[in-house]
């Protein structure tokens, strides 16, 4: 496990105190049964729509959520505050996603995708604990050395959230498959382990909608 503060939960895939915003950060992986309704609302809302395209009718939704769940190269997690859910992830295999036609992937290379959701959690700095908690999570797989994304290279908000976190720009590029330009960012596990989780945690980051 990665991190001093990190615990699990019988509820949780991972769970750890933040002392920067002194909260709870969990994830659980996504189910249809609990949170259909409040995954369709995020994917709806105007501050998410430009960098998803998953604002669909609510039965196309719950048959795109329902491939998400069943696509062994991908994980979708539900993000909670103190236990209250609040945003949405997608942790997936870089080397199986449309990702690897772009850079040279290696087998045990992970990628993520993100958003938060409801608006009042927005411009609060819970954008960076969020994702050291997720790439944390991430760096639990003993042989993944590196955890990469591919935001909307318009999001400027999201691409802050990833340097801070220790993702470094390494290219730009036209990701047709995503239908987006998008930049690649790669985060280096000793850079995560000595520079993120090692350094303090009371700097807070800017609010953060979504990442593509």
């Amino acid at each position: 496990m990665t991190g001093p503060d990190a615990t699990i939960a019988t509820d949780y895939d991972y769970q750890t105190y933040d002392r920067s915003i002194e909260k709870t950060v969990s994830l659980r992986q996504a189910s249809p049964e609990r949170d259909l309704g409040r995954l369709h609302a995020w994917l709806g809302s105007e501050h998410v729509k430009p960098y998803w395209q998953l604002d669909l009718p609510l039965p196309a939704f719950r048959d795109r959520l329902v491939e998400k769940l069943a696509d062994d190269h991908l994980t979708p997690y539900v993000g909670c505050l103190d236990h209250v859910p609040m945003s949405y992830w997608e942790c997936y295999w870089a080397a199986d996603d449309d990702v690897a036609n772009h850079y040279d992937a290696k087998p045990t290379d992970q990628g993520v995708h993100l958003l938060i959701g409801p608006e009042e959690y927005l411009g609060h700095g819970y954008a960076l604990p969020l994702m050291r908690a997720v790439v944390a999570m991430q760096f639990r797989h003993p042989e993944t050395d590196r955890v990469i994304a591919e935001p909307d290279a318009r999001n400027e908000r999201v691409i802050h959230v990833f340097e801070t976190c220790g993702f470094e720009p390494r290219k730009e590029f036209r990701f047709d498959e995503a239908e987006k330009d998008a930049l690649l960012l790669v985060c280096e596990r000793d850079t995560f382990e000595s520079d993120v989780l090692a350094g303090p945690r009371a700097a807070p980051a800017r609010g953060v909608s979504a990442d593509d």
